[in-house]
């Protein structure tokens, strides 16, 4: 991003704030949730309102805001990416530089869990709700929605989850609930990666809120992805996950899992935005290969 540039956003935010609300009320919105190839891909930058601001071996690597927002930009400028999630700050960055047009927008609201605190697992919905994401013009809200068997605090958080559904299912937008079955392994939290945690997830995260027309599932890789995903009819997308050293590896499992039914996209961040090589164009157009 040039200087002149970053100036230009800070003075808006300082002297405009309402330039945000008008570009959002000028935002070209997308005739669907699918692109052109029938599919969703989206690129996600919703993790440092969570503090978790590392991709790879770079602990600070999202700190820079923007370093973030030029690799934002560039990848949603990429042919076949059609939507990003995050929350209000970041979004409203991209709204102000123009990078939202036509783009399916989805807004993250829980992110009180803050990594590697006490309270991790209580995720309060500190971001969006539901009427700010219909009256920015946006498609969709994203909620994180962790199981922990062990902690008292998850039936909050299914609670509020289900409101959330329910509230965003009236405005008649997208429900995006991203279900793990967590636990604290030696102080820390810990995604219990199985088919059999993913298929009790979901079945959670189906029947959470008064209707699930409008419910969409955010889910890993999971071995037995096949028998993962007969838990329920809901569509789902496919999460990139921590930033590996084996980007094969993790392009080939993508693509399996898009041969599954309900899977209908990607929604791929740090994978995609600080990538092996840093390339960050590369990485989005090998991901949009994939559809």
């Amino acid at each position: 991003m040039r200087e002149e540039q970053l100036r230009e956003l800070i003075a808006t935010r300082v002297q405009r704030p309402a330039a945000i609300a008008e570009a959002a009320a000028r935002r070209t919105r997308p005739a669907s949730l699918l692109g052109e190839h029938g599919r969703l891909m989206m690129i996600a930058a919703d993790h440092p309102a969570r503090g978790a601001l590392r991709a790879g071996e770079n602990a600070l690597a999202m700190a820079d805001r923007a370093d973030l927002l030029d690799r934002l930009v560039l990848a949603l400028s990429r042919p076949g990416v059609n939507g990003v999630l995050g929350t209000p700050d970041v979004l409203e960055d991209l709204l102000l530089l123009g990078a939202l047009d036509g783009k399916v927008v989805v807004g993250s609201m829980n992110r009180g869990g803050l990594a590697g605190t006490v309270f991790e697992m209580d995720d309060r919905f500190t971001g969006y709700d539901a009427a700010a994401i219909a009256a920015a013009g946006f498609e969709g809200g994203k909620m994180l929605t962790r199981i922990d068997p062990a902690d008292p605090t998850t039936v909050a958080t299914l609670e509020a989850c289900g409101h959330a559904v329910s509230d965003l299912a009236a405005h008649g937008l997208m429900a995006m609930v991203e279900p793990f079955i967590s636990h604290r392994v030696d102080g820390r939290v810990r995604n219990e990666l199985t088919a059999e945690a993913m298929i009790r997830a979901q079945t959670v995260a189906a029947g959470l809120g008064r209707t699930s027309a409008h419910t969409w599932l955010k889910v890993p890789i999971v071995e037995e992805m096949e028998r993962a995903m007969t838990a329920t009819t809901l569509p789902a997308l496919i999460l990139g996950g921590e930033v590996g050293q084996d980007q094969d590896a993790a392009f080939a499992g993508w693509a399996k899992a898009l041969t599954l039914p309900t899977v209908q996209g990607l929604v791929i961040g740090r994978s995609l935005l600080y990538p092996p090589g840093d390339d960050v164009a590369a990485a989005v157009d090998a991901a949009v290969g994939l559809l």
